[in-house]
C-alpha cells in the first residue's frame, strides 16, 4: 500500500455519512489509525538511500572464525530505523553480533558496523545469500522492506582444508635431512646427483675417487653424492563418487586432500617438483608446481572448493593427463579407493601404461566399520550377514591390492588418521632407496 493509498482511505472512512450511529466510532477510529500508519510510513526512511558494503576477511581454515563487517549508510535526509537480516548459507555458520530483530537507529548521513561471525561447517565457497532490511516509520506501526537489497554487496568467503596433518611435517622433515645425510656419505646410487669434492679418507670407496680432481690439486679427491634434486611428484585425487563416502567425520577427499598437503609441503622442502591434477569425468583442478615458494598456499587454494561429484571417476582421463603433461618420470600418488568395481574397470586397464613410465602408488583409507564387523561376534540373523559383506568387502580389496602389486604399484592402505603420515613416509623410504 502507497501512504497516498492509505491517506485515500482514511479520508474515506471518516467521511463516509453512511455508516450507522453503532459503527462511526468505529470508522472514525479505523480511519485514525490508517491515517497514522500512512504518516508514520511516509516518514520511514526511503530504503533507496540505504548503501551497504562488506569488509572482512575472505578465506578461513576449516574449523576457524573470521569476521565479516557490514557497513550500512544512510544517505537520506531522514533517520533510518532498520531491522536487518544478513542472511548467509547455512553451513557458513554466521552468527551476528547484532541479533536481526533489534532496531538500529542511523542519524542522516551517519552509518553503521554490523560484525558477522562465521565458524563455517564445510570446506569451499561460502557465499552471502541475501540482505534484508525493514525501514521502520517513527512510531513502528509501518515500515518499508525489499527482501534481497538491491544493493546487497556480494561476499564470498573461501573455507580452505583444515591441513591437521601438519603436526607431521617437523618429525618427517627431520627424517628427510637424515636421508640426505645417509646419502650424502654411502656414495653413488640410483636418484641421486653430485654433490661436491672433498679429501680421500680411509675408509672411502676407491670408485669414488675423481683421479682427473686429484691430478690437478696433487692429491687424492673424492666425489659425494646427494639426493637428485627437482625430481617429479604427481599427486591425483580422485574427486568420483567414491570420494564421497564418509569415512569418520568427513568424507574421503577431505583425507586425501589432507594428505596429499603433507606430501606436497615435504616433496616442496626436499627440492623436488609438485604437480596437482583433481579428476572424476573431467578435470576439475590442476596446480603446476612452478614458484615454489607459493606452491603450498596455490595448491590449498585450488583444492578448497573441490567436492565429490556422484560420477564414475575416468580412470582413462587419468592416465592421458598424466602421460601428456609428466614427460620426465615421475612418482604419480592416486589418492583413490580400493573398490573393486571401481579399479577393477577403470584402473587397472590402463595401469601398464601408467606404470611403464612412471613409479605410481595407489593411497587409500579403509573403512574401520568394516574391520569392527568382522571382530564382533554376530547374535542374530542381520549381524551374521552384515560380518559376511563385510569379510567380503575386505577379501574383494586384497583381490585388487594384490592386482595392483602385480604391476609394480606401491599400495597405502591406511585408516583417516594415519594416511598422511603413511604416505610421507612411502615418500621417504622410496626417496631413500633412490627409487623417485
Amino acid at each position: 500500500m502507497t501512504w497516498r493509498a492509505a491517506l485515500l482511505l482514511g479520508a474515506g472512512a471518516l467521511t463516509l455519512p453512511a455508516w450507522p450511529a453503532p459503527f462511526a466510532g468505529v470508522a472514525v477510529m479505523t480511519g485514525l489509525v490508517l491515517l497514522l500508519v500512512a504518516l508514520d510510513w511516509a516518514l520511514a526512511a526511503p530504503l533507496r538511500a540505504v548503501t551497504a558494503t562488506r569488509t572482512g576477511d575472505r578465506t578461513v581454515r576449516l574449523g576457524g572464525t573470521a569476521t565479516v563487517t557490514l557497513c550500512l549508510a544512510n544517505t537520506s535526509g531522514r533517520t533510518l530505523r532498520a531491522q536487518v537480516r544478513d542472511a548467509w548459507v547455512p553451513s557458513a555458520g554466521a552468527r551476528p553480533d547484532v541479533p536481526p530483530g533489534r532496531v538500529l537507529r542511523i542519524v542522516a548521513g551517519g552509518s553503521a558496523a554490523l560484525p558477522v561471525r562465521l565458524t563455517p561447517a564445510r570446506r569451499g565457497d561460502r557465499p552471502a545469500a541475501a540482505l534484508t532490511v525493514r525501514s521502520l516509520g517513527p512510531l513502528r506501526l509501518a515500515f518499508r522492506q525489499r527482501a534481497g537489497h538491491p544493493g546487497t554487496p556480494p561476499w564470498t568467503m573461501r573455507v580452505l582444508p583444515r591441513f591437521d596433518s601438519r603436526r607431521h611435517l617437523p618429525e618427517k622433515l627431520a627424517r628427510l635431512r637424515i636421508i640426505d645425510g645417509m646419502q650424502v656419505t654411502r656414495g653413488r646410487g640410483q636418484g641421486t646427483e653430485f654433490d661436491t669434492l672433498r679429501e680421500y679418507v680411509v675408509g672411502d670407496d676407491v670408485r669414488s675417487i675423481d683421479w682427473r680432481a686429484s691430478a690437478r690439486r696433487s692429491d687424492v679427491l673424492v666425489r659425494t653424492w646427494r639426493p637428485e634434486r627437482d625430481r617429479r611428484l604427481v599427486c591425483v585425487l580422485d574427486t568420483g563418487r567414491t570420494s564421497a563416502v564418509r569415512v569418520g567425520d568427513e568424507p574421503r577427499l577431505d583425507t586425501a586432500i589432507d594428505a596429499a598437503l603433507l606430501l606436497t609441503a615435504l616433496a616442496a622442502r626436499a627440492g623436488d617438483r609438485v604437480d596437482l591434477l583433481a579428476v572424476d569425468a573431467a578435470v576439475r583442478a590442476t596446480v603446476k608446481g612452478s614458484g615454489r615458494p607459493a606452491l603450498l598456499p596455490r595448491l590449498v587454494d585450488a583444492v578448497a572448493p573441490l567436492q565429490p561429484a556422484l560420477v564414475e571417476t575416468d580412470f582413462e582421463l587419468i592416465a592421458g593427463e598424466v602421460l601428456r603433461r609428466e614427460r620426465q618420470r615421475s612418482l604419480v600418488v592416486l589418492f583413490t579407493a580400493l573398490e573393486a568395481g571401481a579399479l577393477g574397470e577403470g584402473l587397472l586397464p590402463v595401469l601398464p601404461r601408467l606404470a611403464a613410465r612412471h613409479r605410481v602408488v595407489v593411497a587409500a583409507t579403509h573403512d574401520p566399520v568394516l574391520t569392527g564387523l568382522t571382530v564382533t561376534p554376530p547374535t542374530g540373523p542381520d549381524d551374521a550377514y552384515a560380518a559376511a559383506a563385510a569379510w567380503r568387502a575386505l577379501a574383494e580389496r586384497d583381490r585388487v591390492r594384490a592386482a595392483l602389486a602385480r604391476h609394480g604399484v606401491t599400495v597405502v592402505d591406511a585408516p583417516a588418521d594415519r594416511l598422511a603420515p603413511t604416505v610421507a613416509d612411502t615418500y621417504l623410504r622410496l626417496k631413500a632407496l633412490g627409487q623417485l
